[in-house]
């Protein structure tokens, strides 16, 4: 028997649909690690089909061609490391999130998950049958066991295959992001490793599905928890792992340990990555938005020139005359500072005509939020006549707390194909610009320095739709805000639990009544990267219609 084992990690990037390209990456991915004199190399959960599939997994034809896509991976890896690749499994009616085991171009291991999540984002129990749980399979003189995912997050898959002979856990995974995800999932795997006395590989995917983010930061543990191998987060790595075998058993050798950064570092790469990918999987190079002179535009425009390059982003400023100069100013000074092209488009010969148009039928009323929304949507027409004109898909801007409480106009300011800061509450993305002009990192692709004017972090915040207007006018303090949407979204509480930290009792009752009542709003919401554990949309689903209200 020898007493050496190599792991390769194939920490990589899936996209949904795309079989062939898929099948491409882990086939050079094994060549890799073929070429390291690997013994297996393990590539995360579901990587044949991308993940999340959702309801495309459904199709038969679909998975079909998935599992023909597996199977020739795996034939075609002879003379060389034994290889791990997820994908679905269909056996008569039943199907199942499988992991599938090649040697020599020939199959000897499907693993079949048992425990399917279904909180939060996921739906796999509604997707997928649960499979039993899977015993060891052997690779070379090593006898692995793979928990898929979110088998590994309760103890008695780990057991099970400690008890029938396991001596190293390969744990596939599609873990999404959200904020301190890292640690959490840390704390499961050392309870694994704690429970079974045997060294843990966790192997992650990473890039972006949607409104998901996969972060990597893939991982090994030895027994008694001590992590020996960090991968970074937000980026494919490939990275080899030797195990040593001495009369405790295995024992992984320390490798990379890739710095972790802190919780503003990750949300923002995770944004910015999230624009990146799905800009890339959708086939756009390029991105046009509204520069207002606020901040909310300022930091996406910030996030798109870090995504794809100054070059590739279109800022366009669209004046009334509610705009103020300074507004004008700071708008054009953030388009300078970050180097991205500034177009101008006066809106106020527009909406003339509109309001001409609408004369017969609007005499007698007197103006209200309908004119205001309909510059708003104005607006709206033109970044989208652009967008649709020279194929550049246009960003959406506004902030969690806004979309929260419906301090926008759908068709309007709402208008686009992609929201970078959907997830982010307005408190937050003063600091995330803050943040942004005082860092720098390889990954962004725009300028260093101070790139959202000081100006426009310290101004009160207005959308500037009639004269002197502030958003206070319409909204309780951000700060207070956020703090009661924290309340309501994040942590479920009750109406009477947030008036007993202080908070006025109108307020909190007023912010609950314009939460529920945007719901619809939030329904037809460009989709944006989730960043916490309830974005809206998969992590939090309400009725677009419902009359019940908390009471004190």
């Amino acid at each position: 028997m020898t007493d050496r084992f190599r792991l390769t990690i194939g920490q990589l990037n899936a996209t949904v649909g795309d079989l062939s390209g898929n099948a491409r990456k882990a086939r050079e991915a094994w060549q890799t690690a073929r070429q390291a004199g690997a013994d297996m190399l393990a590539l995360p959960e579901m990587f044949i089909t991308g993940y999340q599939t959702q309801d495309l997994v459904l199709k038969p034809a679909f998975t079909q061609k998935a599992m023909t896509a597996v199977m020739a991976v795996g034939e075609a890896c002879v003379d060389g490391p034994a290889i791990g690749i997820g994908g679905p499994w269909r056996d008569g009616d039943k199907l199942y999130n499988a992991y599938f085991v090649f040697r020599n171009g020939k199959l000897v291991a499907r693993v079949l998950k048992h425990h399917l999540p279904y909180k939060q984002l996921f739906d796999e129990l509604r997707l997928f049958d649960s499979g039993p749980i899977s015993g060891p399979y052997v690779v070379g003189d090593a006898r692995i066991g793979s928990p898929i995912c979110e088998d590994s997050w309760y103890p008695d898959v780990a057991e099970t295959l400690a008890e029938t002979g396991a001596e190293i856990l390969v744990v596939p995974n599609g873990s999404p992001y959200h904020r301190e995800k890292l640690d959490l999932r840390m704390g499961h795997m050392v309870g694994r490793v704690v429970e079974t006395g045997l060294p843990l590989v966790y192997v992650n995917m990473v890039g972006g599905q949607d409104d998901q983010l996969y972060d990597g930061a893939s991982f090994v543990l030895n027994p008694g928890g001590k992590k020996v191998v960090q991968l970074p987060p937000f980026e494919e790595a490939i990275a080899h792992v030797d195990f040593i075998r001495s009369a405790e058993g295995w024992q992984a050798q320390p490798g990379l340990m890739a710095t972790q950064p802190d919780a503003w570092e990750q949300d923002y790469h995770a944004m910015m990555l999230g624009l990146r990918e799905y800009l890339r999987k959708s086939g756009f190079s390029k991105v046009v938005l509204g520069l207002s002179g606020g901040i909310d535009s300022a930091l996406v425009a910030t996030i798109a020139a870090d995504a794809i390059g100054p070059d590739n982003v279109r800022c366009v400023m669209l004046p009334s005359e509610y705009t103020s100069q300074g507004s004008l100013d700071d708008a054009a000074d953030c388009a300078t500072r970050l180097g991205t092209r500034l177009d101008t488009v006066h809106i106020e010969g527009a909406r003339d005509a509109v309001a001409d148009a609408l004369a017969h039928l609007m005499e007698g009323t007197q103006p209200d939020t309908t004119e205001e929304n309909i510059q708003s949507r104005l607006r709206g027409v033109m970044l989208m006549a652009l967008s649709n004109k020279f194929n550049e898909m246009l960003l959406t801007t506004g902030n969690k707390s806004e979309v929260a409480v419906g301090y926008a106009t759908i068709y309007g300011d709402m208008a686009g194909g992609y929201n970078p800061i959907k997830d982010l509450y307005k408190t937050r993305v003063f600091e995330t610009s803050r943040w942004r002009n005082a860092n720098h990192r390889d990954w962004m692709m725009g300028p260093k320095g101070e790139v959202i004017p000081p100006q426009i972090i310290s101004k009160p915040p207005s959308a500037e739709l009639r004269p002197d207007q502030k958003d206070e006018d319409s909204l309780p303090p951000y700060e207070v805000l956020d703090a009661i949407l924290e309340g309501l979204v994040e942590k479920d509480l009750a109406l009477k639990d947030l008036v007993a930290q202080g908070f006025d009792a109108e307020t909190v009752k007023q912010v609950e009544k314009l939460l529920y009542i945007s719901e619809w709003k939030r329904y037809q919401a460009a989709p944006g990267p989730r960043i916490s554990t309830r974005a809206f949309w998969l992590d939090r689903r309400y009725p677009l219609v419902n009359r019940w209200r908390d009471e004190l």
